[in-house]
Parts: C-alpha cells; sequence; structure tokens
C-alpha cells in the first residue's frame, strides 16, 4: 500500500511538472512608475487565466526596459507612442495619435517588436490649474488662454511648476514657450521633482503646473486640465508590444490582450492609479479587483 501510494504520488507531482511545463512563459516588462507597474500586474493576472506563466521584472529604466525588449529579454511591455517615436525612432515630425501609432508599427517592426491593438488612453503631458485658480479664473481652459493671463497679470509674477526634465529638454518647455509665445521666464518658473508639482498644485503654491493626463492625482487633487489648443504635446497612446518571435510562436496573444486593451482609456487609469498613488493599495490588489469587476472570457 505504502508503496502503490509513494507511485500514485510520484505520478501526480510528474503530472504537474508536466503540466506546468506546457505553460509558456512569457516575461513582462514594466518601467519605474505606478501606472507601468498596474498594467503588467493586470496583464500577468489575465495572461495567468488564459493559461500562461506570466512573470514581471518591474522598476525599469526606459532605456533599459527597450534595450532588453530589443534584445530578447523581455517579450512583452506595454509601450506608448510618443516615447517610442520620438525616444527610440527619433521622430521630430508633429503627428495625431493615428498616424503615431501606424509610424511606430511600422518603424518597430524593423525591430522585431509587434505593437498589438491599442488602449483608449494617452498618458501624454498638460498644464493643470489648482481648484482655487480655476475658480477664480474661470475663462481659463486652454494654453493659450492661460498665456493671456500670464501676460496681462506679468507683474504679479504667477508661479508655473514644471519638472526638471521637461524644463531642460528642447522638446520640452523651449518648444512650448516657442509655439505658444509664452510669457515665462526665470521669474515664474519653478523646476522640481515630478512628483513634487501635484504637492504645489495640490497646495495653491503655484498658478499652474506640468502634469500627466491619466496621473491619479488630477482628480484626487481636484486639478483642472488646459487643453493643448495648438497640439504641442506629442499623444502616447499606450498599446502591448510583443516581440515578434514570441507572437509567432503564441499567436493568440494577439487576441487574448485586444478585449484588454480596450478596456483602459484615460479616467479608467486615473482611477486605478489614484488607487495606488492617493490611496496606498498595492498593485497586485488594484489588479486583481479590476479584473474581478471586469471578466473576459
Amino acid at each position: 500500500m505504502k508503496r502503490l501510494s509513494l507511485i500514485l504520488g510520484c505520478a501526480l507531482l510528474f503530472a504537474g511538472l508536466a503540466q506546468a511545463a506546457e505553460k509558456p512563459l512569457i516575461r513582462i516588462g514594466a518601467r519605474v512608475f505606478t501606472e507601468q507597474t498596474l498594467l503588467a500586474e493586470i496583464t500577468s493576472q489575465y495572461l495567468r487565466s488564459k493559461g500562461y506563466d506570466a512573470q514581471i521584472t518591474g522598476g525599469l529604466g526606459s532605456n533599459l526596459a527597450r534595450s532588453a525588449h530589443e534584445s530578447g529579454q523581455l517579450d512583452m511591455l506595454w509601450e506608448y507612442t510618443g516615447v517610442s517615436l520620438v525616444a527610440y525612432n527619433h521622430v521630430s515630425e508633429k503627428l495625431d495619435s493615428e498616424q503615431s501609432y501606424a509610424r511606430v508599427k511600422e518603424l518597430d517592426a524593423k525591430k522585431g517588436l509587434v505593437w498589438l491593438t491599442p488602449s483608449k488612453f494617452s498618458n501624454t503631458y498638460a498644464l493643470a490649474l489648482p481648484q482655487k485658480v480655476a475658480e477664480q479664473y474661470p475663462q481659463i481652459h486652454t494654453i493659450s488662454q492661460l498665456n493671456d493671463v500670464l501676460e496681462a497679470e506679468a507683474d504679479t509674477h504667477h508661479l508655473v511648476a514644471l519638472d526638471t526634465e521637461f524644463a531642460n529638454r528642447s522638446d520640452g518647455l523651449d518648444g512650448m514657450v516657442k509655439l505658444y509665445d509664452m510669457n515665462l521666464t526665470r521669474k515664474n518658473i519653478r523646476q522640481m521633482d515630478a512628483g513634487l508639482v501635484y504637492t504645489a498644485l495640490r497646495n495653491g503654491q503655484v498658478f499652474a503646473g506640468l502634469v500627466y493626463t491619466t496621473d491619479g492625482r488630477l482628480n484626487a487633487f481636484g486639478l483642472k486640465l488646459l487643453e493643448d489648443d495648438k497640439h504641442y504635446f506629442p499623444d502616447y497612446t499606450a498599446a502591448p508590444v510583443v516581440r515578434q518571435a514570441f507572437l509567432d510562436q503564441h499567436p493568440q496573444l494577439a487576441e487574448q490582450l485586444k478585449p484588454l486593451a480596450e478596456l483602459f482609456d484615460d479616467e479608467t487609469m486615473r482611477r486605478l492609479n489614484a488607487r495606488v498613488d492617493v490611496d496606498h493599495q498595492s498593485p497586485s490588489a488594484v489588479a486583481a479587483d479590476f479584473l474581478r469587476q471586469h471578466p473576459l472570457n
């Protein structure tokens, strides 16, 4: 009897190992910010339900993530059209969302990377007003209208907060000032860490600040997004990007990820990001709850 139990136990063990070995391993990368962590966590949990062995490598710098993806160390990343277009393919031409997606899909295909069905959100830059400023200046809805106030009240030196990277990039502050002919000088610009921009806006320490359009703190802090009426900021639509070699082996992945990508829009991402950044919930718990609320066949 003991021998029979041992044989059965070994058989079950080997069957379990064989089943585990049959699961295709997909290595998912995530850059070092909340939205990327959430997208990777939601995707990995979803793909595990589809029979994949999904593993996440998180906390990656942008260039390291891209390099690992191109070299085959990662199978999938959630990428943004503007990042690939400008940072990796060095395209400076102004393109709308559809044109941006088509261009990066074409260019990255040559590097063995396939852009799948995109999401419905774009995490691009925007200027925003604190709630009190928005109430005091109800006429400001666009960046041009903000500039009108900055010029009309130049002696007041209204402060505008910008993260340090944007303030010092040629395709950042300098380009925006040139396109909008903005009345921004050293006297009314405050450079700081990106996170501190939101703190300064929430505390009413600045007149306006540079934000990201899917950041969870926008709603939580009551910030008003201004329309980029001259279309300066690039499109940053997010989409799952998979290595061609992996997709050749698992062609069903494209259709499996399509309904997941289509669940994400700007407001959905703000709410998800806020649950982590504002409510301090764990990304894995937020991901599991999201998938429970949005069951996919």
